[in-house]
């Protein structure tokens, strides 16, 4: 699955220029007087963070953990968030959280990497994974602004699309073998495409190249939800001396 990511990138224009450079033109940046971006090194999808999306219009600050139009009671709303961090994609056409965002409410996540433990006996080994050649990982995405009638006010969310794991993450998410589904720069117009069709989306839902992507262990630290994890060295790389231990490397 994908819960847990880093967008540590400062600027926000930054992020703007590298995916202009994608699309070819400048992206907007469509951010409210009242929102403002907060960089990541370590952010769980629990705490349901306003992160940069980016739309077919531009850039954009969404909450993590998508609300659908149907839902209509604010208590409900909020209790639901927790369940829609995450979309999987071989089905998501089928579930009413989400089948009405897939069609036309697609967006590109932008992160640094993310993170995920793998289960080795007793121990959960914290990794990092981040992309081999390029400064972001486009995480799928879809989006929906939900209206609370009681007090008139909007709330943008967004869910993250998740696929089967390729080798590399199946042997690091070694217990549900899922990971984020990630779209190749070159894709992520045909992926945003307004007139995408069913098909053209849907094959776009693959493993990502595990060739493009590293991981490596990093403090078990970011095994405890106490601990301040926001810091740059949650991201060191740490090696673990343990026999139960399997190495990728």
């Amino acid at each position: 699955m994908c819960f847990t990511v880093s967008v540590k990138e400062e600027k926000i224009e930054k992020i703007g220029k590298i995916y202009g450079e994608i699309f070819k033109s400048e992206l907007e940046i469509n951010f409210q007087e009242n929102e403002v971006y907060t960089p990541y090194y370590f952010v769980s999808g629990f705490s349901f963070p306003q992160l940069p999306i980016i739309k077919s219009d531009g850039i954009d600050l969404y909450q993590w953990g998508l609300i659908p139009d149907w839902i209509h009671d604010p208590e409900k709303a909020r209790q639901h968030q927790s369940n829609t961090l995450n979309a999987v994609s071989e089905t998501i056409y089928e579930k009413a959280f989400f089948k009405d965002s897939i069609i036309g409410n697609r967006c590109i996540v932008p992160v640094n990497g993310f993170f995920e433990w793998k289960t080795v006996g007793k121990e959960k080994i914290p990794y990092f994974i981040k992309p081999a050649d390029s400064e972001f990982f486009s995480l799928a995405g879809i989006y929906n602004i939900w209206h609370n009638s009681q007090t008139n006010h909007k709330i943008k969310t967004f869910s993250i699309l998740t696929t089967p794991a390729n080798p590399l993450m199946a042997e690091i998410h070694n217990t549900k073998k899922r990971m984020p589904l990630i779209i190749p720069h070159g894709k992520v117009p045909h992926w945003l495409a307004a007139n995408a069709s069913i098909n053209s989306i849907q094959s776009q839902m693959k493993p990502f190249d595990e060739k493009l992507m590293e991981a490596y262990t990093i403090s078990k630290m970011a095994n405890n939800a106490r601990n301040n994890r926001n810091v740059p060295e949650i991201l060191e790389p740490v090696s673990f001396e343990s026999e139960n231990q399997l190495s990728l490397f």
